[in-house]
């Protein structure tokens, strides 16, 4: 056994980047995964939603941007690198930590999550050339304001709708 982690250690070159596919996967099917989430709200109260592609057993969908910390990563680090990722746009310093939520899924990967929910403020509007427009169907990464919470909101974020709805 500690032969075969030593070589799988030998694959990983800087896992503060980046882990090759195979061994996120296998992590994934063995630990929770930590996870971001950036509650993002205009001055209409309206909440920023960002288009998501089908991958596994997730359906596309409009979804409340996020993403998995890193080995070593600091929260307000992560929280700075979706904002950049995916809106293009940096964030205040102020973020205000609202909930945490476990998300257990039926699936092989990825199927445990410890989600910690953040109420963020933008320095500057996101990168206008994602905007969605509402004239065909959404493409990967672009966002949109809503109201209310999307009838193709992502399943597992329906723990969210009172914060989208609020």
């Amino acid at each position: 056994m500690k032969k075969k982690i030593r070589d799988l250690e030998l694959k990983i070159n800087n896992p503060k980047k980046d882990l090759p596919d195979e061994i996120f996967l296998f992590l994934s099917r063995i630990s929770p995964l930590i996870n971001v989430d950036l509650l993002i709200k205009n001055k209409n109260n309206e909440t920023l939603l960002t288009w998501r592609q089908k991958e596994e057993s997730f359906k596309a969908g409009w979804h409340i941007p996020g993403g998995i910390i890193r080995f070593k990563e600091t929260i307000d680090s992560r929280l700075n690198q979706v904002a950049k990722n995916e809106l293009n746009t940096l964030l205040k310093k102020n973020n205000k930590f609202i909930a945490v939520n476990e998300i257990m899924l039926k699936q092989k990967n990825r199927s445990h999550f410890i989600s910690l929910l953040y109420r963020c403020y933008l320095k500057k509007m996101p990168d206008n050339n994602l905007k969605y427009l509402g004239k065909k169907k959404p493409k990967i990464g672009q966002w949109k304001w809503f109201k209310s919470c999307p009838k193709n909101l992502l399943k597992l974020q329906i723990i969210y709708k009172k914060y989208i709805n609020s």
